[in-house]
């Protein structure tokens, strides 16, 4: 028998039916490869995101440097704050006068490292801030301290007189100043962050609950 009277013989209808189990057969095979291909991209973008969302939360936003280790003492409340705004940060002692190369080295790579906020403080002729804002083009917070003299009037002037062109964002003397540093720094990176704005928006109705709360003064 040849071929073609083989065929022939074959009823129509088994033609119909062989030729629906290859489409079923080939389409289902196409559709599980694409179910396949979707699962791995699918796993490798979460698995992506993941890593991108651990590295956001451990790598620092913000640089805290401090003139001297005294400093610490008031300057811990503004590193007390970014931890409460959920802002990772580091912390250094780094001189304008007396380690001006550390000061530069660390403006100068901040951006590469991630950085996006350098909060800078210091006492007496506090030229920390004003050489960290010639050094980088990152947002630069001054915080003055209350140094050996004059209450910290000194500081605050030497921070806060910067020049055209090289701002630097000047907070209060002292605790209150290192609090709002904290704060500015976490509306700023607010802009891009959208966990810390709600970080920030939950630290000011707190703010504004606790006001509420103690209204009512009485002897």
């Amino acid at each position: 028998m040849t071929a073609s009277s083989w065929f022939a013989a074959r009823p129509r209808a088994s033609y119909v039916v062989a030729g629906n189990r290859v489409a079923q057969t080939f389409v289902a095979s196409t559709r599980l490869r694409f179910l396949v291909k979707k699962y791995v991209c699918c796993h490798y973008a979460q698995t992506w995101h993941t890593a991108l969302e651990a590295r956001m939360s451990t790598t620092p936003l913000v640089g805290i440097l401090i003139g001297s280790k005294t400093d610490w003492e008031t300057m811990s409340n503004c590193a007390k704050t970014l931890v409460e705004l959920g802002i990772p940060y580091e912390a250094h002692v780094a001189s304008a006068h007396r380690t001006p190369e550390k000061v530069i080295a660390f403006c100068q790579e901040a951006e590469a490292k991630g950085f996006k906020v350098i909060i800078a403080a210091a006492g007496g002729a506090a030229h920390l801030a004003g050489v960290c804002a010639g050094q980088t083009h990152l947002p630069v917070l001054g915080v003055p301290m209350q140094g050996w003299s004059l209450d910290g009037i000194d500081s605050l002037l030497s921070t806060v007189q910067m020049p055209a062109g090289i701002p630097v964002g000047t907070l209060a003397i002292g605790k209150a100043g290192a609090v709002n540093a904290a704060v500015l720094a976490g509306s700023i990176l607010a802009l891009g962050h959208p966990e810390i704005r709600e970080k920030v928006l939950a630290y000011r109705k707190a703010q504004r609950e606790a006001v509420a709360a103690s209204h009512d003064l009485k002897l």
